[in-house]
């Protein structure tokens, strides 16, 4: 009795963050044609950096923030401003320039890149199906790219190339964050930190500040709070409680799946073809890369 109800409960961590992340491309994109792009970091980094203090603080204290020094907190420091900063910077860039449905679909190619640099910095073995997921997902880069065409709202080009980059960015922060084996309740205090210290001068540099309106601060909020430290959060304690890691991580792979129907109610965007067939070989990599780690 006691292992259904722990296993209910991991399931509703997980798919519960699985619901709030499927709102991210369309509220972002949304919240973009009003609101600076890095205000916008800003204002939601620091919402979200704010909540997880706070949340730590009523529930076990300070504690596990004393136990690093300077040295650990300027680790977390780099990998915030790589796996954060810069990957929700040029994501966000994405959606200006994009749909909101081929730039989350080209955001879902961060578990190859975790896959990628897991060989290159963890020694793992790059097996011939290895080599075809990746293939297989980057193919759809390709299509996406070639046959986009006419349904970006931007440059096509350089929003794809955002991109794939921040996907870059993500997938070697979490092989990073994973070598470092630090507490990550600190660490996504950090990374939301650092996102919102270096999105704080840039948008008083380069955007022109933008007075918000009632609902764009509860975009921003619902942003901060739910998408990036509750999704985080939830997701978190669902892999860290599951006894298949692997069957929870699979639950993600239905993110870009019902963004795209997010996105074609509250955006009306209707999906295009080339959209579609990426989507197909991008999470077709990912799946075949992952029946490898189940035939194990």
């Amino acid at each position: 009795m006691r292992g259904a109800l722990q296993c209910r409960g991991v399931s509703i961590y997980a798919v519960s963050a699985v619901v709030i992340w499927s709102t991210t491309a369309a509220l972002v994109k949304s919240l973009l044609t009003a609101i600076p792009t890095y205000e916008a970091l800003f204002v939601s980094s620091l919402a979200g950096c704010l909540f997880l203090i706070i949340m730590q603080l009523v529930r076990g204290g300070g504690r596990v923030f004393r136990a690093y020094d300077v040295c650990g907190y300027a680790a977390m420091a780099g990998l915030g401003f790589l796996g954060i900063f810069l990957y929700s910077g040029l994501y966000y860039y994405g959606l200006s320039q994009l749909t909101s449905q081929e730039a989350c679909i080209l955001n879902y190619l961060w578990p190859m890149m975790i896959v990628l640099f897991s060989a290159l910095l963890l020694g793992e073995k790059v097996t011939v199906r290895t080599a075809a997921a990746l293939l297989l997902s980057f193919s759809g880069v390709v299509v996406l790219t070639l046959g986009g065409e006419g349904h970006a709202e931007g440059d096509a080009l350089l929003g794809t190339a955002a991109c794939v980059t921040a996907a870059l960015c993500y997938g070697l922060f979490c092989v990073l964050n994973k070598r470092q084996n630090m507490d990550q309740t600190v660490m996504m205090v950090m990374a939301w930190g650092v996102t919102a210290l270096c999105s704080l001068p840039v948008t008083l540099i380069m955007e022109e500040w933008t007075e918000l309106s009632w609902t764009q601060w509860g975009g921003l909020l619902w942003l901060g709070i739910f998408i990036d430290a509750v999704g985080y959060l939830w997701w978190a304690m669902a892999l860290q409680r599951a006894k298949n890691s692997a069957a929870v991580a699979n639950l993600a792979y239905f993110v870009p799946l019902l963004s795209l129907v997010v996105s074609a109610v509250t955006l009306g965007e209707e999906l295009s073809s080339a959209a579609l067939l990426a989507l197909v070989l991008i999470m077709g990599g990912i799946l075949l890369q992952n029946m490898r780690r189940h035939e194990r």
